[in-house]
């Protein structure tokens, strides 16, 4: 299925952005180059959290696996464009399942592990899935009985596929069915996967945004659209062919699938599995495994500089890139780990529509400009990363659509490119407000130009995160960076507090670090003292907490924290 305007498709591939190469082709080309090469390696704890084996996989192996997948997809009558849905952690199979679903021209529509019924649902009536794919557990969850109960309520959901040491009455046992393929199912398949005609520009994947603040919306994604995002991980990173990737991201979103899916297949090299997060089994992996590349939050890696006995063993020789994002980098941490290891650390923004692009090396050598900046892609500036000159962007004022062109001044990132998505999926509405009258991507995203020639731009929150205090603006996440520099917080959150005088009131969440605590007089006087803050940014309602909520890709849940407010008022 093609979602994308002709006009567009005509426009990227003109300019040699875009190509007529499927997944599917890079994937049969590293099987002939090098078939017993290995490929695929589970985490060495995955038995702990879905059962079975941790498995280690050549090429060639896994090319068997996709073909038998391949041919039980076709024989229990799924078709191209039918829409499959994969809830698997980060293991081998879920490597195998996007691969089968992209040989027939299947659309995977990934689903987080942590998602339970209420979204899964929501994801199967949004798409029409016909079929589940899954685990019979994962953690403490038996999923295989839980896909399996959707069926009654989910009247497109056929079948469902189940991998593990159990199969639930109304399930497919799909390592049983993979066992069974017989040659004139292969043959079938074969000529299925040939007159499907898959092509670069059709559908391989339906994500899921965060849904932070609504239902989550479906983003579909053509191979093209992958395999850029993909080259442009393996170019911000400097990764030689065949390098060996580390992944602790669920590989279900934009974070995931462009480095350890996309990646991978560009580079043909060796993808090496890690879920959930765990720190012990993920340095334990950073050793054994030499790995050439990993991404890691940037808490995590200024707390392995702040304890350095952590990193030991692991051969910086092979290491020269870590991607990191998400939230701000410590300048700190991005030039010790330069001049200590010579490690390179990538940030990078993205989201799963395709407003995503690197700050590395090459660009932007300082680690101050590194850790806070990001070059600014529009036209008179040059860049070296590959991405640059294929992605478009302009800061726009939102209340007046007036494009700010001085430093210090936010305004929303808008978005054109090669990377740039089509449209939410079925959710015409919705994409009416997603693009301007120009076609840019409204990202919701509050930038500021920065530099002595304008050429930067500077993350300072988002849109809707704008807590309005007697009709100032002030960036929730603006106030979330300061309040994380402050010794005893060990995370916090700010939202608006209902105030019937002002508006609204900055409230903050905060997390304290173990055995630490201070008062709301305390962290008011390092905002307007050491940080500087105008005065009327001080936080007026401290709630101490001791997690704060977050959805299942790790975003902080802030409609849940702006609930206990109402909750509060009416009790």
């Amino acid at each position: 299925m093609i979602v994308i305007p002709e006009t567009r498709i005509r426009e990227m591939k003109a300019k040699g952005w875009w190509g007529d190469t499927t997944l599917d082709d890079l994937f049969l080309k590293h099987v002939k180059a090098h078939p017993d090469a290995e490929a695929l390696v589970d985490p060495f704890n995955a038995p702990d959290f879905v059962g079975g084996t941790a498995e280690r996989l050549t090429w060639r192996q896994t090319a068997d696996a996709v073909d038998r997948l391949a041919a039980v997809l076709h024989g229990h009558g799924i078709r191209k464009d039918d829409v499959v849905v994969i809830q698997l952690p980060n293991i081998a199979e879920l490597t195998i399942a996007y691969l089968a679903c992209i040989r027939l021209g299947v659309i995977a529509s990934p689903a987080p592990v942590q998602y339970r019924e209420h979204e899964l649902g929501y994801i199967i009536g949004k798409t029409d899935a016909v079929a589940a794919i899954t685990a019979d557990r994962i953690g403490k969850v038996m999923h295989g009985e839980m896909m399996v109960g959707l069926k009654a309520t989910c009247l497109t959901l056929k079948t469902v596929f189940v991998l593990g040491q159990t199969c639930p009455p109304g399930a497919e046992d799909l390592e049983r069915l993979m066992d069974g393929v017989t040659r004139d199912q292969h043959k079938a398949t074969q000529k299925a996967a040939k007159d499907a005609r898959v092509t670069a520009d059709d559908i391989f994947t339906i994500c899921w945004t965060s849904g932070t603040e609504a239902q989550p919306k479906g983003v579909p994604r053509s191979h093209n659209e992958w395999i850029i995002m993909g080259d442009g991980v393996v170019d911000a990173a400097d990764l030689p062919q065949g390098a060996r990737l580390l992944n602790p991201f669920p590989m279900v979103n934009m974070a995931g699938i462009s480095t350890a899916f996309a990646g991978w297949l560009i580079l043909g090299g060796v993808l090496i599995q890690h879920q959930p997060f765990d720190l012990p089994v993920l340095l334990k992996q950073m050793r054994d495994e030499k790995i050439d590349y990993t991404v890691a939050p940037p808490a995590v890696l200024n707390l392995l500089l702040q304890n350095e006995a952590m990193l030991e063993g692991i051969d910086f020789k092979r290491l020269k890139s870590i991607g990191s994002g998400s939230a701000p980098l410590s300048e700190w941490m991005v030039r010790t780990f330069h001049e200590k290891y010579g490690v390179q650390i990538v940030n990078y923004f993205g989201s799963n529509e395709g407003a995503s692009f690197p700050s590395a090396l090459k660009d932007l050598p300082e680690a101050a400009d590194r850790a806070a900046l990001f070059p600014r892609m529009a036209e008179g500036y040059r860049w070296a990363c590959k991405l640059h000159d294929r992605v478009f962007t302009r800061l726009v004022d939102p209340e007046t659509e007036e494009e700010i062109r001085e430093n210090g001044r936010s305004g929303e990132l808008r978005v054109k490119g090669a990377t740039i998505f089509s449209g939410y999926w079925r959710s015409p509405e919705i994409n009416a407000r997603a693009f301007d009258a120009d076609g840019w991507f409204r990202t919701g995203d509050l930038f500021e130009l920065a530099g002595d020639r304008q050429q930067f731009i500077r993350f300072v929150g988002r849109l809707k995160d704008i807590v309005i205090r007697g009709g100032m603006n002030i960036s929730s996440e603006e106030i979330e960076n300061h309040l994380m520099a402050f010794p005893a917080i060990a995370e916090a959150a700010v939202v608006g507090a209902p105030d019937p005088n002002l508006g609204e009131r900055l409230a903050a969440f905060v997390v304290f670090r173990p055995g630490q605590t201070a008062t709301l007089e305390q962290i008011n006087a390092f905002l307007t003292g050491d940080r500087h803050v105008a005065v009327y940014k001080q936080i007026e309602r401290l709630e101490v907490v001791d997690a704060l909520p977050r959805n299942p890709v790790g975003k902080i849940l802030k409609r849940d924290l702006r609930q206990a407010f109402s909750e509060t008022e009416s009790a």
